[in-house]
């Protein structure tokens, strides 16, 4: 078996993604495209900021159910919640800051994206409007984050 073979099986194995959304209909488009193009990943939303650091306070303690990727929502409504969270998961021990976050965004204002590279994420995307938009979004970050790149094992012994 190759190696690039072995990393991706190992990208996939217990794979989880936390998406962080709080606009409804946003969800259902992603959620829909996300079956379809990432099935076998399990997809776990949370709306606010609160909810989100309870989960990942959770699963500080709880390893197999960190996700391997997140999925931010900068604006919370307000951004303010989405640099407090990026800010509070950064500082977090390094089994959960070490977890890729990607921003995505309907605003790609330069500001954001360079305060989020400094805050340590790992990608500032552009959302989607519609549900095909969301399928290409997804297909691309299922080419790149799941079968290109080697994503870190998600245990205590980091």
């Amino acid at each position: 078996m190759s190696k690039s073979v072995t990393a991706v099986q190992a990208n996939f194995r217990n794979a989880k993604v936390l998406i962080v959304e709080d606009d409804e209909d946003q969800w259902v488009l992603m959620d829909q495209a996300w079956q379809q193009c990432l099935g076998e990943v399990t997809l776990r939303r949370v709306s606010s900021l609160p909810a989100v650091m309870s989960l990942l306070e959770e699963w500080h303690h709880q390893e197999w159910e960190l996700p391997k990727l997140i999925l931010l929502d900068l604006y919370l409504p307000g951004k303010e919640a989405g640099w407090q969270f990026l800010q509070k998961v950064k500082a977090m021990p390094s089994i959960v800051s070490l977890i890729p976050i990607i921003i995505h965004s309907s605003a790609p204002m330069q500001a954001d994206i360079i305060k989020s590279y400094s805050l340590g994420t790992s990608a500032y995307l552009v959302k989607p409007v519609d549900f095909a938009e969301w399928l290409t979004y997804f297909g691309e970050l299922r080419a790149y984050w799941w079968e290109t790149v080697t994503l870190p094992p998600m245990s205590y012994g980091l």
